[in-house]
């Protein structure tokens, strides 16, 4: 089990409450498109340093480089080191990277295609390790990095009997490699995987069951220590609350079974209360089907019995099936804006992000902080305009929350 997990996980709990990390709050740069080393800088000069400039706070740039990007860094022998400088000459400083798209996120259609290739296959596993390489020089005089990964592996994706063992296998494999790097350069990286609905990771309890088996198995092979460093989760609050988890206990629970988060994704979902009685509401949320992202939408019914769809869709509203139907309340994984209690007649998960923040200010470590709203381009109304303005809407409602928390 997690026992040996548990013990001599470094640091002991300083005291009941903490402050949250010291470093820049990020927004994640997957909002916009990125499939090139010029494509990231021309969104990093047309969106990021204006956003930096209005939030007047420090800003880092919470990256993503898919996996072409990563190829063309590492094309010449100062691929990285160009960029490197290119973000200082920026006045920007990076801790943390998005790995889970590893293709073109901004494609036509996405959906499905962004939980590939998973956890079993060498591409995922290569890939992560070519971002660990990067984000050691980008990280510059801080010491300590993340990067976020997919969730193993999709549900309603075919997977192999043995999914479970080579996903742990390249995980392990992956940890090792991290403790080399980190021997190398002196840089921590730590990767955080991300619990989602409908994937192979997508309650606390699945990622409790997970980690425990990964250990264990990590310590018959000697490679506890390097798991148990380099390997945790990204707690994605819009997730977990579209779970209808109670995200304050969730993330205890985590943190009682030895179980790390790397990383936080400040975020919130979309909550249609009432459906049924609720036509306003119901014809609010068309306005959310879109082509390009996957939008699983789950019910809780008054006995507590989750009915999860795949992805929002009109049957969905005009025809809700059983468990939906009667439901006091729907949540959608649509990514929306953190500083919105409300979109008109759509209520979010925003009160659970609060909760989120001060349950992780009690942890006796300090997760990186990021902003990951990255639906803009698909929002209904928004455009590239209202990016610059949204995301700095974003920020400081995130930095006022933690102000809040931290008093």
């Amino acid at each position: 089990m997690l026992q040996s997990c548990i013990e001599n996980l470094g640091s002991s709990r300083r005291n009941e409450f903490m402050s949250l990390s010291e470093l820049p709050l990020s927004y994640c740069t997957n909002v916009h498109p990125g499939r090139s080393v010029a494509e990231i800088e021309a969104g990093l000069d047309r969106f990021t340093v204006p956003i930096r400039t209005r939030f007047a706070n420090p800003l880092a740039a919470g990256l993503w480089l898919a996996k072409p990007v990563i190829d063309e860094l590492f094309s010449t022998s100062d691929g990285v080191d160009r960029f490197a400088r290119s973000l200082a000459n920026r006045g920007l400083t990076c801790h943390t990277l998005n790995a889970f798209p590893y293709g073109d996120f901004h494609d036509v259609r996405v959906k499905e295609k962004v939980y590939l290739p998973d956890w079993t296959t060498d591409q995922r596993f290569l890939y992560t390790m070519g971002c660990a390489k990067v984000l050691a020089i980008l990280l510059g005089d801080t010491p300590e990095g993340s990067i976020s990964t997919l969730p193993l592996g999709f549900k309603g994706l075919s997977r192999s009997p043995s999914f479970c063992g080579d996903t742990i296998a390249n995980l392990i494999g992956l940890a090792v490699g991290l403790r080399g790097l980190h021997e190398q350069t002196g840089k921590l990286i730590r990767l955080a995987i991300e619990p989602e609905p409908l994937c192979v990771l997508e309650t606390t309890a699945e990622a409790v069951r997970f980690f425990s088996e990964l250990c264990d198995v990590a310590r018959k092979a000697g490679a506890e220590e390097a798991v148990r460093t380099h390997i945790g989760l990204c707690y994605d609050v819009c997730h977990q609350a579209v779970e209808f988890e109670d995200v304050a206990r969730s993330i205890q629970a985590l943190d009682g079974a030895g179980v790390r988060i790397n990383k936080l994704h400040l975020s919130c979902a979309i909550q249609l209360d009432q459906p049924a009685g609720n036509p306003e509401g119901r014809a609010a949320l068309r306005r959310y089907i879109e082509p390009r992202y996957l939008h699983q939408t789950i019910a809780r019914g008054l006995d507590g019995k989750i009915v999860r769809q795949t992805d929002l869709n009109e049957a969905l509203i005009a025809d809700p099936g059983e468990g939906f139907a009667d439901a006091p309340a729907w949540r959608i994984h649509f990514h929306v804006p953190i500083d919105a209690d409300r979109l008109g007649p759509l209520a979010t998960t925003r009160p659970d992000l609060k909760n989120a923040l001060g349950a992780v200010a009690k942890l006796s470590y300090a997760p990186h902080l990021e902003v990951e709203t990255y639906t803009w381009e698909v929002l209904p109304g928004a455009g590239p305009n209202d990016l610059i303005d949204g995301l700095s809407r974003e920020l400081t409602s995130a930095s006022k929350m933690l102000d809040l928390i931290g008093e």
